[in-house]
C-alpha cells in the first residue's frame, strides 16, 4: 500500500491580483486565495495512483490558518489526510526555508507510516521558481524527478517507478528508485469536478495543525526570515507595450517600410536600390 504525500500551497489568484503602485509589491488582499493550480494536478495524480495501486494520500502545506481552505479543496479531490504547518516562526520564508519546514513536516508524517512518494506541482503561480520540490528531495535525500508529464508505473514491491519527463523537444523515460519526489506538469492529468461525497467530507474536514514546537528537533535558525538568504527587494509590473504603427501605401511600399523597421531593430543596414 502506497503512502503518497502531496505538498501544496495556497496562493493569490494571479489573474485578479493587482500591484500596489506606492510600494511596488503585490496587493494580496486584492485577490482571492486559491489552491495553486499545479498543486491541484499533483493531488489529482496522487489520488489516481492511490486508486490504481491502493494506499493513502496525505497533503501538507505551510501557511497562515486560512490555508485550511486549500487542504479542504484537496480533500474534495480525494486526499485522505491534511496537515497544516502554521506558526509565526515560519513567516517570511523563502524557498530554502520553506523546503526545510515542509521536509520536517514530512518526516513527522512518516513517523506514523513511511512515505513512498512525494508529489509537488512544478511551481507556484505566485513565485514561479520551481525550487521547493527539489529542495525537499535534497533534504530527504531522495531522487527528484522534475517536469513529470506521465507516470507509467509505481512498483513498491520492487522499489522503482517509471515516468515520462517533459523536454523542450519531446520527453525522456526515467526509471528511479523509491522513495522519490515528482514535480508535475499541468498536462499530467485533468482535474475533474469533485463528487458529492468528497465535497461533503471536505466541508466537515478539519486538518491536523502543527506549530513549530510539534516538529521535533528542528533548527529554528533555518526557518522564516532567519533561514532565508533570498531577499526580494522590489517587485514591479512589466512596462505596458507601446502602440503599434500602421503602415501606409501600396503593398510593396508597406513591405519595404516593414523591412526597414525590422532591420533597424536588429541593428542591421540594408543596402537600398541604387546604392550598391
Amino acid at each position: 500500500m502506497l503512502h503518497i504525500v502531496a505538498c501544496i500551497k495556497q496562493v493569490p489568484d494571479t489573474k485578479i491580483i493587482k500591484m500596489n503602485p506606492k510600494t511596488n509589491t503585490m496587493d494580496r488582499a486584492s485577490a482571492p486565495a486559491i489552491l495553486n493550480p499545479y498543486d491541484a494536478h499533483a493531488v489529482e495524480e496522487a489520488v489516481r495512483l492511490k486508486e490504481r495501486y491502493g494506499g493513502i494520500v496525505s497533503v501538507v502545506t505551510m501557511g497562515p490558518p486560512p490555508a485550511v481552505k486549500a487542504i479542504r479543496k484537496c480533500v474534495e479531490i480525494g486526499a485522505d489526510e491534511g496537515y497544516l504547518v502554521t506558526d509565526r516562526a515560519f513567516a517570511g520564508a523563502d524557498t530554502l526555508a520553506t523546503s526545510y519546514a515542509i521536509t520536517m513536516a514530512i518526516k513527522k508524517i512518516a513517523e506514523t507510516q513511511p512515505v513512498d512518494l512525494v508529489i509537488c506541482g512544478k511551481m507556484t503561480i505566485d513565485g514561479d521558481t520551481g525550487q521547493v520540490g527539489p529542495g525537499i528531495a535534497r533534504r530527504l535525500n531522495i531522487p527528484p524527478l522534475t517536469c513529470v508529464k506521465k507516470v507509467v508505473e509505481v512498483n513498491k514491491e520492487q522499489g522503482y517507478t517509471i515516468v515520462h519527463r517533459k523536454l523542450e523537444d519531446g520527453y525522456e523515460v526515467i526509471q528511479s528508485a523509491l522513495p522519490c519526489l515528482f514535480s508535475v506538469e499541468k498536462e499530467i492529468n485533468e482535474v475533474p469536478y469533485s463528487p458529492l461525497p468528497n465535497m461533503l467530507r471536505a466541508a466537515r474536514y478539519n486538518p491536523i495543525i502543527w506549530s513549530v514546537n510539534d516538529l521535533g528537533d528542528i533548527d529554528r535558525t533555518l526557518l522564516g526570515l532567519k533561514g532565508s538568504p533570498t531577499i526580494v527587494a522590489k517587485v514591479w509590473p512589466p512596462e505596458k507595450p507601446k502602440g503599434g504603427e500602421m503602415l501606409q501605401g501600396s503593398s510593396s511600399e508597406q513591405v519595404a517600410h516593414l523591412m526597414d523597421i525590422l532591420q533597424d531593430k536588429r541593428g542591421l543596414f540594408r543596402v537600398k536600390e541604387g546604392q550598391a
